[in-house]
């Protein structure tokens, strides 16, 4: 038997085609992703709308989503006219109670029969099938509702005198309408959240570029459709260009900016022979590369494939509220029946009308719209209370699940770290001066767009010194750069660059290796051929991390960094801020890998993270924590974002958990108790002791009072005290 009911959607004729398929396109049921077929198509097992697997970067348009907002908006005016009808037509001395009955029955049709019809195809199909749930009571809640105030619409005369109120019988056009407005809107929310689950896969593959710039064999240039590109094909990346394929370097030099895919916060050289990875960013010279891997075999797409399926391995929404719905429903029918079968046949007089009329009111008192509000009506106020706190929730499961949470994985960069190179200290040669050694470097890098350069130069500004003008400045790309600068020759760059100048930096060996164990990366400034002192840019490590670390420790959780920087850099952060565990020079691959361990060894993980290289962890963890300072992707990948990329939101996100589960158990237990209260009564079971019936007037008042109850608990969530 299925126990996620409410999520499964059946095919509606009525509802408009999807866009044709991609040839060869896989498409999966999202709540089933053992289901898969070539071509879009319905779930055998629940019905449910499949989806592609792997999304078109293209703009997708929802065809469920559009229909169920048409027939929502549609018919919420008639939903709200027979409401206040029902609710007020009694009072009005110029309309009659059969002109207010056949009003209400005008009024209610289109909604349960054109708006609510999904409903009854997807109760239809649950009976079929044998998976019963939700929509089974949605249906058979709102057929009843109908059919017995179209019978009493059509036959007034055929009800005992003691269901007359107000000069008719009372009918529920009402009840039957409000319920097919309330779940439509329920399923608008819900589609709306499905959606969202694409998202970070699309904007992947919207990184890619969409053409290259292919090298012919005369040596002439053309610019052709990615899709185009072969492997073994020479390919120009110029300055400014996002690298069109993974490849090999076979002419020039560069930095390449590849912290979107590997974490890495500073751009890294590349030379003849080095790798290189598409979707990458060319910061500065020109370079020829031969693609190595190319479509489905790149690193970006492996990425892609890696977030589609942690996403499609994850569970439903509102687990609570479906365990218990099967066997609810079981209940609710088998009461039904045995109410109905119990009074025809020993009944009083008339018998058999109090049995088609308690049976009714067993199934208008049990309609779910309490059960079915007990959860969303706490996650709606809890999100909302949440965003107040800085902390965004993407669905129900990362509520119900952060409170479990005992193991946090960190990225360094643009997580614990400031994400943006800063200046950290400058070393003057002996016989120098260290601002002087800054100015003449900062002046000299004026004309770079590197990021350590500019790094320097907000440095030299804020210390006010008075830059000169460079001359004679050229870069060699992943090394360094050259120049003049009032009159004396320059050079700013590694030790490799000082190499090739033949410049003795080993009197400041020990204050660079210093640096570097601190995590920075350390520049040498020569002045016409001798050492004149480094330079030293680092990440910073942000002002709130520590005390967030602290907390976060404090409270009992695991923590583990894992990060795309160097070994040396990592474990020199995770020693200030007091981490134990340290995982350095790690791919996306590799993060994916360290949540999937984890969560074998019996593990509840968090995943918190800010790059596109935290993607496929972000996906694959219990719960994935993007940073709002962070990228697209990651916030699309993660089911919760902390919007000032706080880590301490990340306790403030538990606490708002552990509250909204304790409401929705409560809306749970409002829910429950009022049909285990009104159900026997609807059936009827005062009766041989007290002669008293629930009309199915007094059990819709019922079912309201139930909502209405399970609403009012969730608002309290509005004012939950959250620890700073």
């Amino acid at each position: 038997m299925d126990p996620h009911p409410h999520a499964c959607h059946s095919h509606d004729a009525s509802r408009p085609s999807p866009a044709p398929a991609p040839p060869g396109a896989i498409y999966t049921c999202p709540m089933h992703p053992e289901i898969r077929q070539e071509g879009p198509g319905t779930c055998p097992i629940c019905g449910m709308a499949l989806e592609p697997v792997m999304p078109s970067d293209a703009d997708d348009d929802n065809p469920e989503l559009r229909d169920f907002s048409r027939r929502f908006w549609f018919t919420l005016p008639l939903s709200a006219a027979v409401l206040v009808l029902a609710m007020f037509g009694h009072s009005w001395s110029w309309l009659s109670s059969d002109v207010r009955t056949w009003l209400e029955l005008v009024l209610a049709t289109p909604v349960v029969l054109w708006a609510g019809w999904p409903f009854f195809v997807r109760g239809v199909a649950s009976i079929r099938s044998g998976n019963l749930n939700m929509w089974t009571l949605i249906m058979t809640g709102v057929s009843a509702a109908y059919a017995y105030s179209i019978a009493a619409t059509l036959v007034p005369d055929f009800f005992p005198a003691s269901f007359q109120e107000h000069g008719r019988v009372g009918v529920y056009f009402e009840a039957a309408a409000v319920i097919v407005s309330l779940t439509l809107l329920g399923q608008l929310l819900e589609l709306k959240a499905r959606s969202q689950t694409s998202a970070a896969m699309k904007a992947l593959l919207n990184l890619a570029p969409k053409t290259a710039r292919r090298l012919r064999e005369d040596g002439t240039e053309e610019d052709v459709a990615l899709d185009q590109v072969q492997v073994g094909d020479r390919l120009r990346v110029r300055p400014g260009e996002k690298v069109p394929a993974d490849g090999e370097v076979v002419e020039g030099q560069s930095s390449i900016d590849e912290s979107m895919l590997t974490g890495e916060s500073m751009p890294v050289g590349k030379q003849v022979g080095d790798s290189v990875i598409g979707a990458t960013l060319n910061t500065s010279g020109s370079l020829v590369i031969k693609a190595t891997r190319i479509g489905a075999g790149s690193l970006l797409n492996q990425i892609v494939e890696l977030v589609a399926k942690a996403q499609r391995s994850r569970a439903p929404m509102q687990r609570m509220a479906d365990r218990v719905s099967y066997w609810f429903v079981l209940a609710v029918l088998s009461v039904s029946v045995v109410t109905l079968l119990v009074w025809g046949f020993f009944g009083p007089e008339a018998s058999w009308v109090y049995a088609v009329l308690n049976a009714v009111s067993v199934l208008i008192i049990a309609c779910p719209c309490a059960l079915g509000l007990a959860t969303p009506m706490s996650i709606m106020v809890a999100t909302g209370r949440a965003a107040n706190l800085g902390v965004l929730f993407r669905d129900a499961e990362a509520i119900e699940t952060l409170r479990k949470i005992d193991t946090l994985i960190v990225d360094k960069t643009g997580t614990l770290t400031a994400g943006k190179p800063a200046f950290r200290e400058v070393v003057a040669a002996s016989g120098q001066d260290a601002d002087a050694v800054l100015r003449l470097a900062a002046s000299l890098d004026q004309g770079s767009e590197h990021p350590l350069a500019e790094a320097l130069v907000n440095e030299a500004n804020a210390r006010k010194l008075s830059l000169a003008k460079a001359e004679d400045f050229e870069s060699t790309s992943g090394i360094g750069v050259r120049g003049r600068v009032d009159g004396k020759t320059l050079a700013l760059g590694n030790t490799a660059l000082m190499d090739t100048d033949k410049v003795d930096v080993s009197a400041l060996t020990g204050d660079a290796e210093r640096l570097r164990k601190a995590g920075a990366s350390v520049m040498f400034l020569a002045t016409d051929g001798a050492l004149a002192g480094l330079l030293a840019v680092a990440d910073p490590i942000k002002d709130s991390t520590p005390a967030a670390i602290e907390a976060l420790k404090a409270s009992g959780m695991r923590l583990i960094m894992a990060t795309g920087d160097g070994e040396t850099t990592a474990r020199a952060v995770a020693k200030d801020l007091g981490i134990a565990e340290v995982h350095g020079e790690v791919r996306p691959q590799d993060k994916a890998d360290l949540v999937a361990q984890l969560k074998k060894d019996g593990r509840c993980v968090a995943m918190a993270g800010d790059g596109i290289n935290d993607a496929p962890a972000l996906a694959a963890a219990d719960v994935g924590i993007a940073m709002g300072t962070g990228t697209d992707v990651a916030m699309s990948s993660a089911q919760v974002t902390l919007v000032k990329g706080d880590l301490r939101g990340i306790l403030r996100a538990r606490q708002v958990s552990e509250a909204t589960v304790a409401n929705m158990k409560q809306n749970l237990g409002f829910a429950l108790v009022y049909n285990a209260v009104g159900v026997p009564l609807a059936a009827g079971v005062l009766y041989p002791a007290f002669g008293l019936l629930l009309s199915p007037m007094f059990a819709a008042l019922a079912m309201s009072l139930s909502s209405v109850s399970v609403v009012a608990n969730a608002l309290r969530l509005r004012r939950m005290a959250v620890d700073d």
